[in-house]
């Protein structure tokens, strides 16, 4: 069977408009930004179920999640265009709030939080 010469042209245009769709996603997708950390006390000892906040500046919507056994915490998949502002919490204390800044290009930043707990 044989197609008129339009067809195919349209068919190899919209191959590559499909193709270049693909790769413009793919390339905003490896742009989104990775904030990683630990949380630890004044004597650097990691802690454990900390709570970490991220605030998007823009929305004000906010982000939590509990740190791991090592007092380890990640946030992905955030826009690399907004300041987000991080700290995090435990048994009543909070570290000093920090800034994620779009000014900073990397793709994934370490953050580490400190929390001054008292003595028990």
């Amino acid at each position: 069977m044989r197609y008129p010469p339009t067809v195919l042209w349209l068919t190899l245009l919209l191959s590559i408009a499909g193709a270049l769709a693909l790769a413009q996603d793919s390339k905003k997708e490896t742009q989104l930004k990775t904030v990683r950390g630990v949380v630890t006390d004044k004597g650097d000892k990691a802690i454990q179920n900390a709570v970490v906040f991220l605030k998007n500046t823009r929305t004000n919507a906010v982000l939590s999640h509990f740190t791991d056994e090592t007092g380890d915490y990640r946030f992905s998949g955030l826009d690399p265009n907004v300041d987000y502002e991080i700290y995090a919490e435990f048994a009543g204390e909070k570290s000093a709030s920090r800034t994620v800044s779009p000014l900073d290009s990397r793709k994934e930043i370490t953050m580490n939080l400190k929390i001054d707990r008292k003595k028990q």
